[in-house]
């Protein structure tokens, strides 16, 4: 009788890590990166602030118009019926109205204008009765209305942004409101992507046969063309110990984190977790997750190290769920928009055995009564690529989950909060 060996299809199989566990090490062994650069506002979105951006000034400078409308003092309120009162000048936005007001007489101020001295009210203009040279109020009108204080958004001293903060778009109109020209900014992350496997080709030069285009890499280059990291592609390496061996070796002097695909199961030629065992540490190298059970971690010199599988859809997958946190980790991100889960109701059954998490491929919407509902991709190998390029979520089944029916609630993530 022929032994077997463990393989993917075992859902026990001695050695798989639960994905949370995996993820809770990696993050134990990732320190932040140190360093940092000053470079101009324009160019700091999706960058993490380095240290605290303090206001100088009053945000707005002085208090001023929320509306097109009548400047007056709240005492010309009448108690019922109307009034009049005269329009003395004109208040615009950085042309202020620098005469005095007296008591029975208004201003016309726009939206952003300054506010004369002691006044305290600003009527819209479409609540007010307009006439040549004058104007007519009731009693609708109350102090502070339609009015924004200086300071009201930012004071000046203080704290506006904290370190770790991922920089948005706003963040960056948010500073450009404070003067700021230039910031100091995490240093970018710097990742080494290559791909292993002498079957391997470059997109268009399929030259050996039974060669197959290499996808991973590109993927992952997608993946990581942001801002904050800079990417060192190594190509493709062959099965080659030796080869593989010295690549890491140079790579893992001067690289943040590198990242290979491939080389990480059992086979006769899959040398990457051996090469992490001469060169480097290995944390571990199985998770329970489908796709993604070979994945390899450890460290390489200064360098974090990931042996992602060699499926494309696994390399995706793995990548989204553990190497992502790693690298936001290491930038020093501690205050980033949330990539959002939510409860979807499964429009088709989902086969799933406990044990280990699985990651499907989904696309979610919503039904007629405004529910959200998600169905898979259709077939689920981790080869299958457009698998991801058709779904817009991942389906989660979580690790003790069974068999979902249809109209039973799945948790999902859509790509939007990933990419």
């Amino acid at each position: 009788m022929i032994e077997s060996q463990p393989s993917c299809t075992d859902i026990f199989e001695s050695g798989l890590m639960p994905c949370s566990e995996a993820l809770d090490r990696i993050m134990a062994r990732l320190p932040k990166i140190s360093g940092y650069e000053r470079i101009p506002l324009q160019n700091a979105c999706g960058r993490t602030l380095h240290e605290p951006v303090i206001s100088h000034i009053n945000v707005p400078p002085h208090t001023n118009s929320a509306v097109d409308g009548y400047a007056f003092y709240a005492e010309d309120i009448p108690s019922s019926n109307t009034t009049e009162l005269n329009v003395i000048g004109q208040a615009l936005a950085g042309k202020p109205f620098r005469g005095s007001v007296q008591k029975g007489a208004c201003v016309r101020i726009m939206t952003g204008a300054e506010l004369p001295p002691g006044l305290d009210v600003v009527a819209m203009q479409e609540h007010v009765g307009v006439f040549e040279n004058h104007i007519e109020i009731d009693s609708r009108h109350k102090r502070g209305q339609n009015i924004r204080l200086a300071g009201e958004d930012l004071k000046c001293g203080e704290t506006v942004l904290k370190p770790g903060k991922w920089l948005t778009p706003a963040d960056i109109g948010l500073m450009a409101s404070l003067g700021l020209t230039e910031i100091n900014v995490n240093r970018k992350l710097k990742v080494a992507i290559a791909s292993t496997g002498d079957e391997l080709c470059e997109p268009g030069d399929l030259t050996s046969p039974g060669g197959i285009y290499d996808s991973n890499r590109y993927s992952l280059i997608a993946a990581l063309t942001r801002p904050d990291i800079e990417i060192v592609n190594l190509g493709i390496i062959p099965d080659n110990a030796e080869k593989l061996l010295d690549c890491f070796n140079q790579t893992g002097r001067f690289a943040d984190m590198i990242l290979s695909t491939g080389g990480v199961s059992v086979g006769e030629a899959d040398f990457t977790k051996t090469v992490l065992q001469h060169s480097g540490q290995v944390e571990f190298w199985k998770v329970a997750i489908k796709p993604g059970r070979p994945l390899a971690f450890g460290q390489i010199d200064k360098a974090a190290f990931f042996g992602l599988p060699g499926n494309p859809v696994a390399v995706l997958v793995t990548f989204y769920y553990f190497v992502l946190p790693a690298l936001e980790q290491m930038l020093g991100i501690t205050d980033k928009p949330v990539v959002s889960k939510l409860r979807a109701k499964a429009s088709e059954n989902f086969r799933k055995k406990p044990g280990r998490t699985e990651i499907q491929r989904g696309i979610l919407s919503r039904d007629e009564e405004g529910n959200w509902r998600v169905a898979t991709t259709g077939k689920q190998g981790s080869g299958i690529l457009r698998s991801m390029s058709l779904a817009n979520a991942f389906i989660v089944l979580e690790h003790e989950a069974g068999d979902v029916k249809t109209g039973e609630w799945v948790t999902v993530q859509p790509f939007a909060g990933f990419l």
